[in-house]
This record gives C-alpha cells, structure tokens and sequence, in this order.
C-alpha cells in the first residue's frame, strides 16, 4: 500500500505500507525532490553494478526526511505551512514516511524505535520553527 498525503498542490507526504511489495523498482517521488524515496525487490544473483556518483552541486531549498518506524507505534500529525491542523495517521512496525512539505508532529502511541534519514548538514535553530501541537480533542486520526 502507498498512500500520498496531499493537500493543495502540495505533497505533504508519502506513506509506504510494510506490506507494500512488487517486483523490480518503483520510485515514489517526484524527480525535483531532495529527497528520493524508492522500494526495490531484485531476486537471488541479481547484480546491481558497482558504481560511484558523481559530484552534483544541489540546491536544497526544503528538508525532506524519511522515518522507517523499526518498533512500536505512533501517529503523525500534518499541519499545512500556516500551522493549521489538517490531519493524523498511525504508523507502525516496518512502515515508512517521507515527510516533503508542510509541518509534522508526533505522539508515540507505545514505546517506538524510528530511524530518522534528511539531508545535512543540520542548520540548527535554523532548520525548523517549532509551535504548539493540535488540541487532543481535534485530533482526526485514520488508519493507513
């Protein structure tokens, strides 16, 4: 399952299902993201070629992280650029989120090991403006 979290024109998020599966490589993301998100089956003695890559200068304009939630479960939270609330999902064990536009929050519902990957380096008190999370009485949370 693939799920895409959109709101305007803009993808807030993409949400790969743990038991999300095909053969071969399918990219999730745009080609103008930062970040790229893909899944790969190959079969036993398939060979990927060794290779290296080439010096690329980048223009980052926005960080793009991607969560492999390795244990537990807990649900995001999607604000759009204003800080307004729009909606929640839960995540769990083996699924994956790349987080692209927009803001996020996080409540873990049970003791949650997640695996965080964004590009660097880290701007520090630059890198992000935080703000008060949704009241818990407008939480509108839907399954994945």
């Amino acid at each position: 399952m693939i799920q895409q979290i959109i709101h305007g024109n803009k993808i807030l998020a993409i949400i790969i299902k743990r038991n999300f599966q095909k053969d071969g490589i399918e990219f999730f993301t745009p080609d103008d993201f930062s970040q790229q998100l893909a899944y790969m089956k190959r079969p036993k003695g398939y060979i990927i070629k060794p290779h290296v890559h080439n010096i690329v200068e980048r223009k980052v304009r926005y960080t793009q992280e991607v969560l492999f939630i390795k244990k537990g479960k807990v649900r995001v939270d999607f604000y759009d650029d204003e800080r307004n609330y729009l909606k929640s999902i839960i995540l769990e064990e083996g699924d994956v989120i790349l987080l692209a536009h927009g803001g996020h929050g996080f409540e873990m519902i049970e003791e949650t090991e997640i695996i965080e990957v964004k590009q660097g380096p880290y701007a520090g008190d630059m890198d992000k403006i935080r703000f008060e999370p949704v009241d818990k009485n407008q939480i509108n949370t839907e399954d994945v």
